[in-house]
């Protein structure tokens, strides 16, 4: 009932349908009327030849004989009578058959399936909207945050500019309202004064545009805008946005910290107030050939082993786990103690070639200079001279020519980050230079996470997704959860502790057994308790720090719900 009713609003607020459902009213009123006075003519007509009919009677022959039917059971005998009986068979036919047909669809239907489709794409949200999350575009960065507030429960709308785009969001199930992005009015629909969040993905301009109109109209609702271009920061802030973000300048930083440059060292990935997560090389250090439980890290070091990396692959750490040549660790331990295991077990790099960034685009540029301040050379490949910035370290060139890449150095590097912004073309490069180098580490950059088993396919190591990336920082913005994606496909978050977890042990929870997600830390008043033991008990009104998977923590929300209390 309350889709038929927003359905004939929609359909009464447009004034052009509302004339012509009057037009269509009217044209049936004149049908009416023609219909009673054929029936009190034929009446009159029966009389004169001496037969007399029921009013229903009379009705009834209008109808047959308008209508082509004509099934002959009522006739008349005089040519009066005959005469009559073709007037009504000729009006029927324009009317019932041409007329009524061409006014009903042109006049009610047609416009009715429009305001249908109308009713899936909203002009306006409910009153008692709130709590609600506002998108300006539907793009992978938005893609990827709409099934993350999905899964932690929180509504969204995504603004749309025309009828056609929000029915087809719509068909795939995203929630969408329409109006244009510059209209104050659109915001106010989308009862922005209500809303936790707006997060603009478009241009810098579009993004400037929308965060000075929703500021204009409400002045506490937080605003997050990415940014392309480093002067349209100051830009954006000025027009209202609280948060702005560089989603180019953090793939970069986010890519250069998995950068191998030979020896085994464990180097920061991500840190939660004092605990640090940590990925660890171990080719050439005393760890490899072991299994987990044979280096007792945990108990002389105090470091928790939550996980390896194989080829790309994630894997929650076992006691059984193998340690390989190719082995990263992924450490979780305070600063102390992944100082005491560089101590222990790092062993200094040889390699002093550069590593290889395919793309000097905005991603290729952040990343090289995040490398530069690990003091790691590199060497970009770009085959566009207007995006060239650093002629020294940029070989003007395409990828895909085996001499370019010998003169940037595939043959000695012990990294190649390929860069680009289009996945098919990331797939293609990271195939080629698996062939070319089949024990270099490659790490790619992903647009659309859909994408991100195809270049693990293709031979990539690591894969880092910008739309994951965004989607993260934006949901951290909502100061609701903490999320910190240690790497693709595997974060860090910090809850309240389900009340069904208060007063058990960690050992007692089985929750890495139940969801594959690890406990590594618990807070309680500020206080940071770093890989407790399984004997732990976990307090009330306490914070726990999981580390797992995607698939593990939607296992762990299924279980314990996605909002504790």
């Amino acid at each position: 009932m309350k889709t038929i009713a927003t359905q004939v609003l929609l359909f009464l607020r447009n004034k052009p349908d509302r004339r012509n459902f009057t037009l269509l009213l009217k044209f049936l009123l004149v049908l009416i009327i023609l219909v009673s006075v054929f029936t009190l003519i034929f009446h009159l007509l029966m009389l004169r030849e001496g037969r007399s009919f029921s009013v229903i009677t009379g009705f009834y022959w209008t109808l047959t004989v308008m209508s082509t039917l004509g099934f002959g059971d009522i006739t008349f005998d005089s040519d009066t009578g005959r005469f009559f009986s073709m007037v009504v068979l000729l009006s029927g036919m324009l009317f019932l058959l041409i007329l009524f047909p061409f006014t009903f669809i042109n006049f009610f239907y047609s416009p009715w399936m429009k305001a249908q489709e109308q009713s899936k794409v909203p002009w306006e949200l409910p009153e008692n909207t709130k709590g609600h999350v506002i998108l300006t575009r539907c793009g992978p960065v938005t893609e990827a945050l709409i099934k993350k507030l999905k899964r932690f429960n929180y509504s969204y709308v995504v603004l749309v500019p025309t009828l056609a785009e929000g029915l087809e969001f719509s068909q795939m199930g995203i929630r969408v309202m329409l109006g244009p992005l510059e209209d104050p009015d659109t915001y106010k629909k989308a009862r922005v004064s209500q809303a936790a969040l707006v997060a603009t993905t478009e241009s810098d301009v579009v993004n400037t545009n929308v965060a000075f109109t929703v500021r204009g109209i409400e002045k506490k609702v937080p605003i997050i805008a990415t940014c392309n271009s480093e002067a349209s920061q100051d830009i954006l802030k000025l027009a209202g946005a609280n948060h702005v973000l560089q989603l180019g300048e953090v793939m970069g930083v986010y890519l250069s910290r998995r950068a191998s440059v030979g020896g085994a060292k464990a180097h920061p990935i991500g840190r939660f107030g004092d605990l640090l997560i940590a990925e660890a090389l171990v080719n050439g250090s005393a760890l490899v050939g072991k299994m987990l439980k044979e280096t007792r890290l945990r108990q002389d070091i105090g470091v928790n082993v939550v996980g390896v990396w194989e080829r790309g692959n994630y894997f929650a750490a076992q006691p059984e786990t193998p340690i390989s040549e190719n082995t990263v660790l992924v450490l979780a331990g305070s600063v102390d103690q992944i100082k005491i295991y560089n101590e222990t077990y790092g062993v200094k790099h040889t390699n002093k070639y550069p590593i290889l960034i395919i793309g000097g685009g905005r991603v290729g540029r952040a990343t090289g200079s995040a490398l530069a301040a690990r003091n790691i050379d590199y060497r970009i490949v770009e085959k566009e001279s207007q995006r060239i910035k650093n002629y020294e370290k940029t070989i003007l060139g395409d990828a895909a020519e085996l001499e370019v890449l010998k003169e940037a150095g595939i043959d000695e590097t012990p990294c190649v980050m390929i860069t680009t912004h289009d996945d098919d073309i990331n797939v293609y490069l990271t195939i080629y230079a698996r062939q070319l180098r089949p024990d270099v580490q490659i790490i790619t950059r992903c647009t659309l996470e859909r994408n991100l088993n195809t270049m693990h396919r293709a031979g990539a190591d690591f894969v880092m997704s910008y739309a994951s990336i965004g989607a993260n920082m934006m949901l951290n913005l909502l100061q609701r959860s903490d999320i910190l994606m240690v790497a693709e496909g595997l974060d860090l978050i910090k809850l309240k502790v389900p009340k069904e977890l208060v007063g058990k042990s960690i050992k007692e929870t089985e929750i890495r057994k139940e969801t594959g997600c690890t406990i590594i830390g618990i807070k309680k008043d500020n206080q940071m308790m770093i890989n407790p033991e399984p004997q732990t008990e976990i307090p009330d009104h306490s914070e726990i720090i999981l580390i797992g998977t995607v698939s593990s923590e939607n296992k762990f929300f299924e279980i314990y719900g996605s909002k504790s209390d």
